[in-house]
């Protein structure tokens, strides 16, 4: 499988990052079986994080014998410093490792979550002043504990082009974008803005939502869905190869895999197979989904 250089981190990240929440659907045994096959085509890049179910216990086994081929991104929606300190340790004890390579703000969509992120609170917020999860992030990675820092977000792409420019310490940043959003007018599908931003400061791009077709509709409820996932995906391989090859045509380092497991093998074989995207297919895929409902929600 490809690689491409995630950011200035030196890591090479292959070009499809696994997902690991779809492990959270698995048993042991299978969740065990999923990593060895994930491993087996080409991926070194694996993502995870706190608030995914059981998927931190369900990596552990195999991610210890396999350690140094993973390069591990874990997150935490926790803002405080105090409250970041907790859950990494929390993570790295579920995950049974003493570092996690890459260590992210999960789901920062407000500025008012990026002021609490920072500690610079304005003057009508809280009286207890915080420093800030960075603070705590920071210490961490002046002790070894993780060793990058990045963000996560599906929000306002002004909120995360904000946030690059008040957080230089960040080395990546994972956002959504798939060629729905990207034949669409207003800020607040402007996410190519976040990619251009992220590029122009030597960010690594990881790609949420690439697979992303629309919302579930109504009269499917969540109970009924066939797929784990909060958003309808696209399913077929030819259209899961054309969601991987948008993306990454586009310059995205990686695209992290969809969340449910049985759509796993499809984007695995679509990844190993990569090849660019030509101008004229990529504006006919952005002409297919130009009236097409946003699958990312509003904030």
């Amino acid at each position: 499988m490809d690689t491409r250089p995630l950011g200035e981190t030196g890591h090479e990240s292959s070009i499809l990052t696994f997902g690991a929440i779809a492990l959270d659907f698995l048993d042991q045994e299978d969740a065990d079986r999923m990593v060895e096959d994930v491993l087996a085509a080409g991926v070194n890049h694996f993502d995870v994080a706190p608030t995914y179910g059981d998927a931190e216990l369900k990596l552990a086994p195999k991610l210890n014998e396999r350690r140094d081929e993973i390069f591990l991104g874990c997150k935490t929606q926790e803002r405080t410093y105090y409250g970041a300190w907790g859950e990494l340790h929390r993570s790295l004890d579920r995950l049974g490792v003493d570092h996690i390579d890459l260590y992210q703000f999960h789901a920062l969509t407000r500025y008012d979550e990026l002021d609490a992120v920072t500690g610079e609170y304005r003057p009508e917020m809280a009286q207890d002043h915080d420093e800030g999860a960075l603070a705590a992030f920071k210490e961490a990675k002046d002790e070894g504990i993780i060793g990058h820092i990045g963000l996560t977000s599906h929000g306002d792409p002004s909120v995360v082009r904000t946030a690059i420019k008040r957080i230089p310490e960040l080395e990546t940043v994972m956002f959504p974008f798939n060629y729905t959003l990207d034949a669409k007018e207003g800020p607040e599908y402007d996410y190519r803005s976040v990619l251009d931003f992220a590029r122009e400061r030597g960010l690594g791009t990881l790609c949420i939502k690439a697979f992303a077709e629309r919302p579930w509709p109504e009269s499917v409820p969540e109970g009924e869905r066939p797929y784990g996932t909060w958003y309808q995906p696209y399913d077929t391989p030819e259209e899961i190869e054309a969601c991987l090859r948008y993306a990454l045509s586009q310059g995205m380092t990686s695209v992290p895999s969809a969340g449910d497991p049985q759509l796993v093998p499809a984007i695995l074989e679509a990844a190993r197979t990569y090849e660019e995207m030509d101008a004229d297919e990529q504006e006919r895929l952005r002409e297919s989904a130009r009236d097409a409902d946003s699958p990312v929600p509003s904030p």
